[in-house]
């Protein structure tokens, strides 16, 4: 599969959990925490491959887009650092909602600005055998992604 379909799968999956945990009942704690659960396991995997994978190589292939991979590693920062907070947090705690609320809308900016302004110049600089090669990398990368946000390391480390 074409790392950018993977990743774009990856970013619909996340999408759905949000419209879910978005339509649960105020007090829907237990689906709201299993929700929260799924979408930290999936966006943890998502940055994990991400970092590890295609930003080194989307950097190579279009050097311009530089800027762009810095500001989606700050970006994946913030995210990693809330995943955190949200996993031992309990579901009727009256912050869990207002933090979920601010990841969605994190998540959402970043999605936007990777699939609308950067993944086409990737496409481009990369093409289609090399972001095949990258998908099947991504896909075997998944299994070895860790639980923990905070294991994610930056791009740089």
């Amino acid at each position: 599969m074409d790392g950018i379909v993977l990743l774009k799968d990856d970013h619909k999956t996340v999408e759905k959990l949000f419209k879910q945990f978005e339509k649960a009942g105020d007090t829907a704690h237990t689906e709201k925490r299993k929700i929260a659960d799924q979408v930290i396991q999936e966006l943890t995997t998502h940055t994990w491959i991400e970092e590890k994978i295609f930003y080194p190589a989307a950097r190579e292939a279009a050097p311009d887009t530089k800027d762009h991979v810095l500001e989606s590693v700050e970006e994946h920062h913030v995210v990693l650092w809330m995943l955190s907070e949200l996993k031992n947090l309990d579901a009727a705690d009256e912050r869990f909602d207002a933090k979920m609320t601010v990841l969605i809308e994190n998540v959402r900016h970043h999605v936007e600005e990777e699939e609308k302004e950067w993944f086409p110049e990737v496409r481009k600089a990369m093409g289609r055998n090399r972001l095949t090669e990258l998908g099947e990398q991504m896909e075997e990368a998944k299994k070895k992604a860790p639980n923990d946000p905070l294991a994610v390391p930056s791009a740089d480390e």
